[in-house]
């Protein structure tokens, strides 16, 4: 190898750069990977939110599912039914997004409206889910169509 040669290699080495996961720049190869719970990962960095439109003839819900993406099928973590389903909003406590969907929601609004609602179905081409809902620990009541909105 030649000295030139050398030269080159010592300073491609020098400019090598280490990113942990939340982009800052690290000094070892180790520090940029080491365990996210090591590196103070606040919990937004495990949650996204997806927009959901339900859809069931003329009613139409609004929904804005939180989930984790890193586990699959998508566990919800949250979110909010905000319009369309008598006493808006809804909160939603619990579920799933992945082959299947199912979003347990509670009234947060007011109303004489039931208490809970459960959305149940299959994912379907283009992305969208079809199935059923129903209140107060029913789920197949109503048929539904369910999809993304970008």
């Amino acid at each position: 190898m030649t000295t030139q040669a050398r030269k080159q290699k010592g300073q491609s080495r020098a400019e090598h750069r280490y990113l942990n996961p939340q982009g800052a720049e690290v000094k070892t190869r180790d520090e940029a990977f080491a365990a996210a719970q090591q590196l103070d990962v606040t919990a937004e960095a495990v949650q996204t939110e997806a927009k959901l439109t339900l859809h069931n003839g003329t009613t139409t819900f609004e929904m804005v599912v939180k989930y984790n993406p890193n586990t699959y099928p998508h566990v919800v973590t949250g979110g909010q039914i905000t319009s369309g389903i008598c006493g808006a909003p809804w909160d939603i406590t619990g579920g799933f997004l992945g082959e299947q969907i199912r979003l347990d929601a509670k009234r947060a609004g007011q109303g004489s409206c039931a208490n809970t609602i459960t959305i149940v179905g299959e994912f379907q081409n283009p992305p969208a889910y079809r199935g059923t809902y129903g209140f107060d620990g029913a789920a197949s009541s109503f048929k539904h169509t369910t999809r993304y909105e970008c």
